[in-house]
């Protein structure tokens, strides 16, 4: 059984809406019930197009994202340079999928074009465009380093939480911005 929760997280960013899913592992070879996780299926932040919007028969469940608020933290404080963090799986088409898997193999503190993304997942050309609307609709904004992705001329575009954020979350790493 799966059960939505959500909680909100002061940042730099603004306050940050994390929703997640409780997933009950099976019985044990005992019968006992297993053991029960969250992994995190969306990171927004106000304001931000697309952002997840708390729905009626979500929980409120602070406590579940304790360890995702302390690395939140860690990051912010310049602390830590990656997420270790179960992600929920099913979201997004096949090729959004691959595009995701692209933005989290960029370093920290570093950033690549449009481009390299999509030759990176064998989409070039007019397929640059394509790999532009997947990054957007990155549901898990800081967590998936979307913001590390810039114009092949070096200057910020297309931010679902603005360029403002984008800016600040690649001064936190000491990248362009």
């Amino acid at each position: 059984m799966t059960t939505t929760v959500y909680a909100r997280v002061e940042s730099p960013l603004g306050e940050l809406l994390l929703v997640g899913e409780v997933v009950a592992d099976g019985p044990d070879a005992a019968g006992a019930a297993g053991a029960a996780g969250v992994r995190l299926r969306s990171l927004s932040m106000p304001g931000q197009k697309g952002g997840a919007v708390v729905q009626d028969g979500w929980r409120h469940a602070p406590e579940v994202f304790a360890e995702v608020a302390r690395q939140l933290e860690a990051y912010f404080a310049g602390r830590s340079t990656r997420f270790d963090v179960p992600l929920a799986e099913g979201a997004g088409t096949e090729f959004q999928r691959r595009v995701w898997a692209a933005l989290e193999s960029v370093p920290y503190g570093s950033t690549v074009s449009y481009g390299e993304i999509a030759a990176r997942v064998g989409a070039s050309g007019a397929g640059v465009r394509a790999v532009g609307t997947a990054i957007g609709r990155n549901p898990l904004l800081v967590v998936r380093p979307c913001h590390r992705v810039i114009g092949a001329d070096g200057a910020l575009r297309g931010y679902a939480g603005g360029l403002e954020r984008k800016k600040l979350l690649l001064g936190i790493e000491g990248g362009a911005g």
